[in-house]
């Protein structure tokens, strides 16, 4: 490998170039050295690696082909980068020393394992040198040469070097063509205004080869190292690898796995697609974004904002590699240093959620297949005889006329004007489906928004000019350009003119990454590298126009190539302007395909999965990923979206869906009905009880919200988030927290009257009872008959629940009811955030009320810190103290005599308190 030079030029804070001969600085005691740091463990890997590789060629007899260069064994085995990642291509030695890299052929991998490359960078391959390094107002900008080209076509031979260091734990490192422009995402970031005085990383840079080295200034921990392996920035091949300083990696969505990703040679795709979730598979959304947990309990993240395919390489060096087919390498680094915090740090850039409507909390019913509007009505009054809780009813495809957009059927939806009047009697809400794919085959005159769209020139076209056409539900189709402004005018006009006649509050946007039931078009896809380019990443189909439009179809602002995953984003941004415009409220959507800054505008379901428990399983890890994403209101298909389900399955769905924080049952055409009124009443209860659980949750929930769309703090959350220094909490993804708080342990299998579930050090109150167990961090094993969810609340919160009602809005009306559970040294916290539930920025004007509750030395103290006139109409009714370690003798209420009760499992009740939400208090216990 090249030496490191030293470059003359001014060092900014937390900037070092490594001198020529000079030892790269240590790791911190304890961690792994970067491999390309020689040591005695390096030299002991190589020899290992060397005389395994001779004997496999003795015992195979020479299949293994000759012996390689001496340069090539000195790569262990775990730190080969691949040299030639293209898939259906049986790699040779020929092929690959034609690319100039080393070729050792692996034996075959065991089962269930993935093959190791055997093509691989020496360590010598050519890269860029850093020639120049100036300093600017922010941080740096230098120019990246490359003498030797590399394999891929339009290599770029001089590259621009910018580094901001924006905050004290916020990196931002850009790289792209020196001499001409690129396409970059169109997603408005923030810029910094003065460069970071005290930052907690320090950046090394490598002369030649080029490479950064981040370091994590308190431990040392090198987070970023890519001098592991060439950088290569071709027009459409972009590569950049880097050391990676633990194996807990989380997030580069969407996929459907495990919460925490393996490094055994395992490539993720980010290409959105409409397929139902699979493993290994591609999904419907892209989100280039990971966070680490480092040794002891420290957690960054890194953010590459590029939307073209992409694929990122895991390996078990630990490495990582990032290769992308356009566009920029632009990545910003969050330092945290812990996770939640690091989460903070990633929205701050993309964009806080929005505060969703109160009504969304609620519970969503839906299916495909209810046939007409009275079939639908049949089920909400079913629903409401039962006197189960339901906020909103939605309907699938099947209310259209023909399966167009902004129609319903005249025949067997006649009704549905008359069915949303009736929900909104009743406090409830109406959602529909809406896809972008616009029928292109009525008569002209007879279908005004494909007639206005073609007029206006709002749809995506071919490279001929004329507009693409594929094929979805109502058969031949256009595609609406949501990255044309124009567009989004044309969008709410037709959202106007359906609302005049089915006044519906939400809207569920779906088949948007955009699907398709062609490959590209009807004619298919022109030749060139758009459509075929020189590298395509891991993709379902293994093209990119695979049930989706030509990667060459024209958009306003770019093509498609470069658009496809912001598809889902646009759209969503297009409709909740609308919505916003035609009902003054809040909207709520829902999407299927995603991108970074999604949560401004809508949440998401993780798709069409099936009614099998290990669906139930998987879609804990996709809601916690969503909400390391910046998208908190998600949840998957209550009891399965396709299938049939059981009734055990179903309960259990609900008792977990129900800890959803977007909760909605929804069920496929043709399979029997699964909403909760089909059960048996044992079943039934059950899905009862669980929802009445979630209501009267519902001021706890909504104040979680409040806290992600101020500052980005996650709903739903790992375990390791609040327990980052447990190392058993790292892989957990049977369970979840809401807030810091509420522990949810769900019932994952058949057949069981158990679970069992770790619980974190400290103790843990019953949510239902408030028997105490004091936890050293373990697994214990739960009761669980099928009418019971485990939840447990942590010491020292306090969480704000409310008599539960069948709708959010008789909910809210209620009595609240806080509990309180008491910490090893007495002591409790927490808040509630309480607004009219759905106008637009009520914090931001101020039309809010918002209380911290606290216990010290006995006393409990509800303090209003903001106060509005919604709070006036609400009473707190009730205190229970759990952990109460002996039976008071009184109990003061604002100084004076209150009744109370105590019972022998610690929990301490003052009820029939009577006072205004909007009045600050205080209780002794003596």
């Amino acid at each position: 490998m090249k030496s490191y030079q030293k470059l003359t030029v001014p060092q900014p804070a937390g900037c070092q170039v490594e001198e020529e001969g000079a030892a790269p600085m240590p790791p911190a005691r304890g961690r792994m050295a970067p491999w390309w740091v020689g040591s005695g463990l390096l030299v002991a890997a190589v020899l290992l690696s060397t005389i395994t590789v001779w004997v496999l060629r003795q015992v195979s007899g020479g299949w293994l082909g000759p012996t390689p260069p001496p340069k090539c064994l000195l790569v262990p085995e775990s730190h080969r980068f691949d040299c030639y990642p293209e898939r259906r291509v049986v790699v040779t030695q020929e092929l690959c020393e034609s690319r100039g890299c080393c070729f050792i052929q692996s034996p075959p991998p065991a089962e269930g394992k993935q093959e190791v490359p055997w093509c691989f960078y020496p360590p010598d391959f050519p890269s860029y040198s850093l020639e120049s390094l100036n300093q600017t107002a922010l941080g740096m900008v230098g120019l990246l040469v490359r003498r030797e080209k590399a394999y891929y076509p339009r290599d770029i031979e001089m590259l621009r070097l910018d580094v901001e260091f924006e905050t004290d734990t916020r990196l931002h490192i850009k790289i792209t063509d020196a001499a001409n422009p690129r396409y970059e995402v169109p997603l408005d970031v923030p810029r910094a205004m003065k460069r970071a005085e005290n930052p907690i990383y320090s950046l090394n840079f490598s002369w030649d080869p080029f490479g950064v080295l981040l370091r994590r200034t308190a431990t040392g921990t090198v987070l970023l190292n890519t001098t592991v392996a060439p950088l290569i920035f071709a027009d459409q091949f972009l590569q950049i690898s880097t050391s990676l300083p633990s194996r807990f990696l989380y997030g580069l969505g969407e996929h459907r796995g495990s919460l925490l990703h393996s490094l055994d040679w395992n490539t993720l795709t980010l290409w959105a697609r409409d397929v139902s979730p699979t493993e290994s598979f591609n999904l419907y959304g892209a989100h280039p974004f990971y966070l680490l947990m480092e040794e002891g309990g420290d957690a960054h993240g890194v953010f590459l904002l590029n939307s073209n395919a992409m694929e990122v390489a895991l390996q078990p060096a630990p490495g990582l590699t990032w290769r992308t087919i356009g566009g920029v390498l632009d990545f910003y680094i969050f330092l945290g240093p812990d996770p939640n915090m690091v989460i903070q740090q990633y929205q701050q850039v993309i964009g806080f959620p929005a505060m969703p409507p109160l009504w969304a909390l609620g519970f969503h019913l839906c299916r495909w297949g209810y046939g007409s509007s009275n079939g639908t009505w049949q089920t909400v009054r079913a629903m409401r005889n039962y006197q189960i809780p339901q906020d909103a009813q939605w309907n699938d495809i099947d209310y259209m006329d023909g399966y167009r957009d902004f129609t319903f059927d005249s025949q067997k939806f006649a009704s549905l004007p008359s069915l949303v009047e009736d929900l909104h009697k009743h406090g409830q809400r109406y959602v529909m489906i809406l896809d972008p794919g616009i029928s292109s085959t009525n008569p002209h005159g007879s279908y005004w928004p494909f007639d206005e769209g073609l007029r206006r020139g709002l749809f995506l076209n071919t490279t001929q000019g004329q507009p693409l056409i594929g094929q979805v539900w109502p058969g031949f189709t256009a595609f609406a350009d949501f990255s044309n402004p124009d567009t989004h005018q044309w969008w709410l006009e037709n959202l106007q003119h359906f609302h005049a006649h089915v006044p519906f509050d939400g809207l569920w946007i779906d088949m948007n990454e955009p699907s398709n039931f062609m490959d590209g078009s009807e004619d298919g896809c022109p030749p060139g590298e758009l459509d075929n380019p020189p590298y395509t990443p891991a993709v379902l189909g293994d093209s990119l126009s695979s049930k989706t439009v030509c990667a060459s179809a024209k958009q306003k602002v770019s093509v498609h190539y470069n658009l496809h995953n912001l598809y889902g984003l646009m759209e969503a941004k297009a409709t909740a302007s609308a919505l916003i415009q035609i009902r003054g409220k809040r909207p709520f959507i829902i999407s299927r395909s995603t991108f970074p800054s999604q949560g401004r505008y809508s949440g998401h379901w993780l798709g069409d999965n099936r009614s099998q428990w290990k669906d139930m399983y998987y879609s804990i890890p996709g809601l916690l990923s969503f909400s390391l994403f910046g998208i908190p209101l998600v949840g998957a298909d209550i009891c399965g979206f396709s299938g049939s389900t059981s009734e055990e399955l179903c309960t259990r769905w609900m008792q977990l869906g129900a800890f959803y924080p977007f909760a909605r049952n929804h069920n496929t055409q043709n399979e029997k009905a699964q909403d909760p009124t089909v059960f048996s009443p044992a079943a039934r209860t059950a899905m009862k009880d669980v929802l009445l659980t979630r209501y009267s949750l519902l001021p706890f929930l909504y104040t979680l919200f409040h806290h992600a769309h101020l500052q980005g703090d996650t709903v739903a959350r790992p375990l390791f988030f609040e327990f980052p220094q447990d190392v058993a909490t790292l892989g957990l993804d049977r369970q979840f927290l809401w807030g810091r708080s509420l522990l949810v342990t769900p019932v994952l299998e058949p057949g069981v009257d158990s679970v069992t579930g770790y619980v974190p050090r400290g103790i843990w109150y019953d949510f239902y009872t408030g028997s105490s167990v004091n936890s050293s961090g373990e697994m214990l094993k739960m009761s669980a008959p099928l009418e019971h969810l485990n939840l447990h609340v942590r010491e020292g919160s306090i969480l704000p629940t409310q008599k539960p009602g069948t709708t959010s809005e008789v909910t809210r009306g209620n009595p609240l009811r806080l509990i309180v559970a008491l910490s090893s040294s007495s002591t409790a916290w927490g808040d509630l955030f309480w607004d009219d539930g759905e106008s637009l920025d009520t914090f931001e004007r101020g039309s809010y009320s918002y209380l911290v509750f606290n216990v010290t030395q006995n006393i409990f103290t509800s303090t209003v810190l903001h106060a509005s006139t919604e709070a006036t109409n609400v009473t707190i009714g009730t205190l229970s103290i759990f952990g109460v370690q002996k039976p008071p003798s009184k109990v003061l209420l604002n100084g004076q005599e209150k009744s109370f009760s105590y019972l022998d499992n610690q929990v301490l009740t003052v009820s029939d308190l009577g006072i205004s939400l909007s009045k600050g208090f205080s209780l002794q216990w003596l």
